[in-house]
């Protein structure tokens, strides 16, 4: 008994350090105010008036709070060749229907966090990814339902959404707490498509994927390396990685 409680204590002082060492290194400095937090553009996604093609970008960024020391929260941006305005694709908590897929800035800071471009695909791929996309928003198994922890909530979404479209493969970052969420499913397809994992919950799991790399998951924070992306996977942290695994476009930084 006394090993065993030992054990668990460490693995519970690993999996805590990174959240942790976020909450005192004053990296995140929330607004007090949800409501006067930023809202704007990071300047990350082409400009529709000088961009006429087809965009599919997936964006990451510190979930609001204390919540931003343990994961982010995740959402799709979508532009069609020729529109004039993005559509940004997001589960939010706040809503009975917790789905949003609307006219929006698709690199907005969330409420004053800086988002990430996790993957960014343009011309003819992404005019092919869009119609599947729409589709797939519309069979999300969860619409009315959300749970911070283990899900489903945003993390879920994207990651559902990215495992229901064909050729639409996205490794998220293992700090989308929610993104294991399988719902009743033990064993699915990982997000990155080429490769599996096992969850039971959302609480515990294994990810073995060639984008995504191995992942741990114990209550839901996650660690592992990325071989692809030359990474550690650390819980709270992120992924600390010298390349990005996912599509790019050439003008991207």
């Amino acid at each position: 008994m006394k090993r065993s409680a030992a054990w668990f204590l460490a693995s519970l002082t690993i999996l805590m350090t990174g959240p942790l060492l976020m909450a005192v290194s004053g990296g995140l400095h929330g607004a007090e105010n949800w409501q006067t937090a930023s809202r704007e553009s990071a300047d990350i996604a082409p400009k529709p008036d000088a961009f006429d093609d087809a965009v599919v970008q997936v964006y990451g960024a510190r979930a609001w709070s204390w919540r931003g020391y343990f994961a982010v929260h995740t959402w799709i941006a979508t532009k069609e060749k020729g529109a004039t305005q993005y559509r940004v694709h997001e589960v939010t908590g706040w809503r009975h229907y917790v789905v949003s897929s609307r006219p929006s800035i698709p690199d907005r800071r969330w409420y004053g966090a800086e988002p990430t471009l996790y993957a960014d695909i343009r011309g003819d791929e992404a005019a092919r990814l869009i119609p599947g996309i729409y589709d797939a928003i519309q069979r999300y198994p969860y619409p009315t339902e959300y749970e911070a922890w283990p899900g489903p909530n945003s993390n879920t979404f994207t990651a559902w959404v990215i495992r229901d479209v064909p050729g639409l493969e996205v490794a998220l970052p293992n700090h989308a707490i929610g993104k294991d969420y399988l719902g009743d499913r033990l064993i699915a397809a990982v997000p990155g498509g080429s490769g599996y994992q096992v969850s039971l919950g959302g609480y515990f799991g294994l990810l073995a994927g060639v984008r995504e790399g191995l992942e741990v998951n114990i209550l839901g924070l996650s660690l592992g390396v990325n071989p692809l992306a030359l990474g550690i996977k650390l819980p709270g942290i992120g992924e600390l990685a010298l390349r990005n695994p996912n599509a790019m476009a050439e003008s991207a930084d």
